[in-house]
């Protein structure tokens, strides 16, 4: 019988356990290779901004497999629900009210102004097999706090080494250009910038 039949195993069962033990892992999504962390633990996202030499106080966005799944998560208006139906999944941030069961749940850090909440559902079928197996995980370019973001894999070993307790690996490779952040909490969508 061969290995992977027997063991049940899949190509991201290492950083599955990982982010479990609130360790930092390193992903892909369609638009860069990602920091991906527990959002209810607060000592992941402390290592997480520890890892990045990222100053206090930045919010994280958090990463999705489907919208099915972020929508306990955060207000959305019957305007909010249709263009995220249009633009995910895909390379864009939005920007919108985290809900109550947010703010109870998720650690602080990835709360923005006025309890904002950036979220993702990368247009990248690895990525997203990885986040069902893991809920959702922060979405935060790999890179050392105003460095460029990492080209691939190896350059990310290479940049975080141990520190990252596991690279998960899945075609395609990242575009290796950001996502777009559009705030749907202004009265009229807007492009706010490109993280």
């Amino acid at each position: 019988m061969p290995q992977r039949a027997r063991a049940g195993r899949t190509p991201w069962d290492e950083g599955v356990r990982a982010v479990r033990s609130g360790a930092v892992v390193c992903y892909p999504t369609d638009t860069l290779w990602g920091l991906g962390a527990d959002p209810s633990r607060p000592d992941a996202l402390r290592l997480l901004a520890e890892i990045k030499e990222r100053p206090a106080g930045m919010p994280v966005s958090v990463a999705f497999s489907s919208l099915e799944e972020l929508e306990p998560w955060v207000l959305l208006s019957p305007r909010d629900r249709g263009l995220l139906r249009t633009y995910l999944p895909g390379p864009y941030t939005f920007l919108l009210r985290a809900s109550p069961q947010a703010r109870r749940r998720w650690a602080p850090a990835v709360l923005g102004p006025g309890g904002r909440l950036g979220i993702r559902v990368p247009d990248h079928p690895g990525a997203r097999a990885f986040l069902a197996a893991t809920g959702p995980l922060t979405s935060t370019s790999a890179n050392r706090h105003g460095d460029p973001p990492v080209r691939d894999v190896n350059e990310a070993r290479s940049t975080f080494g141990s520190r990252v307790s596991a690279y998960v690996a899945a075609p395609p490779e990242p575009r290796g250009e950001p996502s777009t952040v559009v705030d749907l909490v202004a009265p009229s969508p807007r492009a706010v910038r490109r993280v």
